[in-house]
């Protein structure tokens, strides 16, 4: 294909113009209006009739029992068996449990939810109840039933209770025993409502699903991490959130002190039993002391085996020491001989205090040395002087070392014989003396044990019969006030709503819509060159005019200029012939060949317009032709093709050739030799030649006279061709079937496609005379504009 500045899919940005989106969804500003303006209302009203929420606060301190509290574990908190500290976090976990919440719902009958009948909305009602269910008896299946009913008054005296539809009703009287699934129950009337008539809503709640839903509506604060932690709550009866939060304050002190007192009670009885096993231990312990001495006749051991053993003791102590001082001097004497010079000597206590002193200075250098290396090299003349004098302080040290561990050999052979000396007289003390002692300290051990659990036995006692609730509570729950509703949010949220609704309903109809629309829909999906768009056409059958102004003409004008790019390569003087196809039937190929070829004829060139789609020939519904034409021609060998060629009234060098009879072999006839011969004919004595074939992609005709075309004009028509076809044009393009292949896209919104549908841009029909009616807004609100 010859050069063409026209654009194509590789001069074109395969990115998604935000921009142009933008103003595509711009152009239903109507819709966005309308949801915005329905999605106002909608929160308008819904937040007249909304039903007015309670704030309810609390405030409790969770004891610490290691601040002053007290603990039936603490009676065992000196041993350090136990971590006896109160966490906040665990607490809180408490108060917002399953189970805690469900028997605060027991316990106030919160399952059960009454509501008097209103005009708008039904009231919930609670303290104030002109009628209450009492049960005297529930089923097993009670808390795991969900139900309701409504109680209609009918007099002072009666009421009709029937199901939610206010069907299959019964009557009965006030105080009169009514058995269900739910188990035994009575309607009360409160006396304070004597002329109450409005139908009174119940709705049974399953006990777990109710307590679920109060618990995860508890909010619970700690404030600054401090104990004290702050209980919160939001409903729509006042008092009833009041109620439910000092419920369950009460509750979680009642369990807490429930718990302690467990507690409390098995360390009781664990103590009990200890001391009855000590009591009887220590009693054998004492008598066996007692038949010892008996059998070995003891009173007082010898002052002198006293001080024996006690000098004994010290002097194996003292070579305990200096052998300790001499694996120490050892170890280290190790570590300094197989060190390299430049590492760090360990500082652990030796008894030559010199040594120590060398050990320092020399790790002192080493510091000294490695902080010199982080700015210098080992040539640095310090760090020289530095090795230097490490080398004669590690000879020092290990002399030094040397020096001590022969020192403390010979102080450990002193001590030694020493320790010999007395062991020879403790040897004399009789052993029954050791086995006595082993005896008295069992005794001394169960004595212990015997007083301990006996004061802890009675700390227990006191703590069982003063023990305290866990929370203090510093502020009963009290109203907050109403919870008023962030009405901008709301209506910002509406405007927002009522924007993303049109938006995807636009954008679903995008997205399933498969569908050519404009010209952007073709950019960057091929390769091949855009002539232009022609918008929809006022009438089918419009053929231009010398004087026409309407956007279709504007729109044919421009595709004849861009098409003078592709019939570049044809010489001035040589006869220009143009094509015109597509890919299936009733994409508009005739409109577009016979405006085509008008419009050049206006411009006082030669122009031939032939009908070469001979299985349907569209010709005759735009201009009078004659029955025989083309087809004719061909299956005549003495025929003159001027017998069939018409000039066209109102037009000064503007001919056509009809297509003829519908032949029964087209195939055949279109390969004949004559009909190339024909058009080397025809181009001697034409400008142009348009030619209107037949569908590509339906017939191979077009194809098999492809090669007698300089430029092809592949008509696309919007909002008919499937996209998916796109792939087919780009492989006849790639693969030159037909050659200087371009195209055209018909049948367009030409708002749409050149003023983006906003009015603003030219758009076609600039100038005089070209003025377009625009339809009501109303009709054009419900007319749907594909993007």
């Amino acid at each position: 294909m010859q050069n063409s500045p026209l654009p194509t899919a590789d001069s074109t940005q395969n990115s998604v113009d935000i921009k142009e989106q933008v103003f595509i969804y711009l152009s239903y500003w109507k819709w966005f209006v309308l949801g915005v303006m329905l999605s106002l209302i909608g929160v308008y009203f819904y937040l007249r009739y909304s039903v007015p929420q309670y704030g309810v606060n609390a405030t409790i301190l969770i004891k610490d029992e290691k601040k002053g509290g007290s603990s039936e574990l603490s009676a065992f908190s000196d041993l350090n068996i136990f971590a006896g500290k109160n966490n906040v976090d665990n607490e809180i976990a408490i108060l917002k449990s399953k189970s805690l919440s469900q028997s605060v719902v027991e316990e106030l009958g919160l399952d059960l939810t009454y509501y008097v009948e209103g005009r708008v909305i039904n009231p919930e009602l609670y303290k104030d109840l002109p009628l209450r269910i009492v049960f005297q008896d529930k089923s097993e299946r009670y808390n795991l039933i969900d139900t309701s009913f409504v109680v209609s008054p009918l007099s002072n005296e009666k009421f009709k209770l029937s199901d939610f539809a206010k069907s299959n009703g019964s009557e009965y009287t006030y105080g009169q025993l009514i058995t269900t699934n739910l188990g035994s129950f009575i309607v009360e009337k409160v006396t304070d409502f004597k002329n109450f008539d409005n139908d009174v809503f119940v709705i049974k709640s399953k006990l777990m699903n109710k307590a679920n839903e109060y618990s995860n509506r508890v909010q619970i604060l700690n404030q600054d991490k401090t104990n004290v932690i702050q209980l919160n709550i939001v409903d729509k009866v006042e008092q009833k959130g009041i109620d439910y939060i000092n419920m369950l304050i009460q509750k979680y002190n009642e369990d807490a002190v429930a718990d302690r007192n467990q507690i409390a009670k098995s360390t009781e009885k664990f103590i009990n039993e200890r001391l009855e096993i000590i009591t009887s231990e220590l009693e054998g312990v004492e008598k066996n002391a007692e038949a010892f001495k008996k059998d070995n006749r003891l009173t007082n051991l010898e002052e002198d085996a006293t001080l024996s053993l006690s000098s004994a003791a010290e002097y194996e102590r003292s070579v305990v020491a200096t052998e300790t001082d001499i694996s120490i001097v050892n170890e280290l004497l190790r570590s300094v001989s197989t060190s390299a010079s430049q590492e760090l000597i360990p500082t652990i206590y030796l008894p030559n205090n010199s040594a120590a002193g060398l050990i320092e200075q020399h790790n002192k250098l080493i510091l000294e040395r490695q902080r010199l290396l982080k700015s210098g090299t080992i040539s640095n003349p310090q760090v020289k002087n530095i090795d230097n004098q490490l080398d004669g302080l590690r000879s020092s040290i290990v002399d030094g070392l040397k020096s001590q561990l022969a020192s403390l050999r010979i102080t450990k052979n002193n001590l030694a014989r020493q320790e010999n000396r007395y062991n020879s007289k403790v040897g004399r003390v009789p052993t029954i003396d050791r086995i006595f002692k082993g005896i008295s300290r069992q005794q001394q051990i169960k004595e212990s044990l015997y007083l301990y659990l006996l004061q802890k036995r009675e700390e227990t006692a006191i703590s069982l019969a003063v023990t305290s609730p866990k929370a203090k509570v510093i502020d009963s729950a009290y109203a907050t006030g109403q919870v008023s509703l962030n009405r901008n949010i709301f209506y910002l949220g509406a405007i927002v709503v009522g924007l993303l609704i049109p938006f995807g309903i636009i954008y679903l109809l995008f997205l399933l819509d498969t569908k050519i629309k404009t010209r952007q829909d073709i950019e960057g999906k091929v390769s091949i060159p855009i002539l232009g768009d022609i918008p929809k056409s006022d009438t089918s059958d419009q053929i231009i005019k010398a004087n026409s102004r309407s956007s279709s003409a504007e729109a044919i004008r421009i595709v004849r200029t861009n098409l003078e790019f592709i019939l570049s390569h044809v010489p001035e003087d040589k006869c220009k012939t143009i094509f015109v196809t597509s890919s299936i039937p009733k994409e508009g190929k005739t409109f577009v060949s016979i405006n085509l070829a008008t419009t050049i004829a206006l411009s006082s060139k030669r122009v031939l317009l032939i009908g070469l789609d001979i299985r349907n020939p569209k010709l005759e519904q735009y201009v009078d032709l004659p029955s025989k034409g083309l087809t004719n021609y061909l299956t005549k060998n003495t025929a003159d093709i001027h017998e069939y060629i018409v000039k066209l009234d109102g037009y000064e060098n503007f001919y056509a050739l009809p297509s003829g009879v519908i032949p029964p072999n087209p195939v055949e006839l279109l390969m004949n030799d004559k009909l190339s011969s024909l058009f080397e004919q025809l181009k001697k004595e034409y400008d142009y030649i348009v030619v209107d074939t037949a569908p590509v992609s339906m017939v191979t005709d077009t194809l098999l006279v492809a090669k007698n075309a300089d430029a092809f004009i592949y008509v696309m028509r919007a909002n008919y061709l499937d996209k998916r076809m796109l792939k087919f044009a780009e492989s006849l393009y790639k693969e030159k079937k037909l050659p200087n292949m371009a195209i055209v896209l018909n049948d367009t919104d030409w708002k749409k496609t050149y003023g983006y549908g906003y009015g603003y841009g030219y758009g076609y029909g600039y100038g005089y005379g070209a003025e377009t009616e625009v339809a009501p807004w109303y009709k054009r609100l419900f007319t749907f504009k594909s993007k």
